[in-house]
């Protein structure tokens, strides 16, 4: 009898945790809308922005600030190597960033995790 509960309630946790897990990471998809947040350090860490001199080459600014709070739409997911989600990310007014950058790549659960993006739908 004391097996058979020990079992039912090892059972019941172990299904209890899994539940939670499963509903943890909500898909992304092409067409939502995320919100760029503030830099976890001086420049963004896990948006693929180009270095400042190549955005100065193109002609754009480099104003890091002006970013904060711009509304993106997800134009691509993929997955890479390791497990983790890349996607590709274009402004929803259809201007460029920076004046110069059309479309950056993210990491995105590491960027959500630090708040560089935000997920709006």
């Amino acid at each position: 009898m004391k097996k058979i509960l020990i079992f039912a309630l090892l059972s019941f946790f172990i299904a209890k945790g899994h539940g939670n897990t499963s509903n943890a990471q909500d898909p992304i998809e092409v067409g939502d809308i995320l919100v760029i947040g503030k830099p976890s350090a001086q420049q963004y860490q896990h948006i693929h922005f180009p270095k400042t001199n190549f955005i100065i080459k193109k002609g754009g600014i480099p104003n890091y600030k002006s970013l904060i709070g711009e509304r993106v739409i997800v134009t691509e997911v993929a997955q890479d190597k390791e497990g983790n989600r890349k996607i590709t990310l274009k402004r929803e007014d259809g201007r460029k960033f920076f004046n110069s950058i059309s479309r950056v790549k993210i990491n995105l659960e590491k960027a959500l995790e630090n708040k560089e993006v935000v997920l709006v739908r």
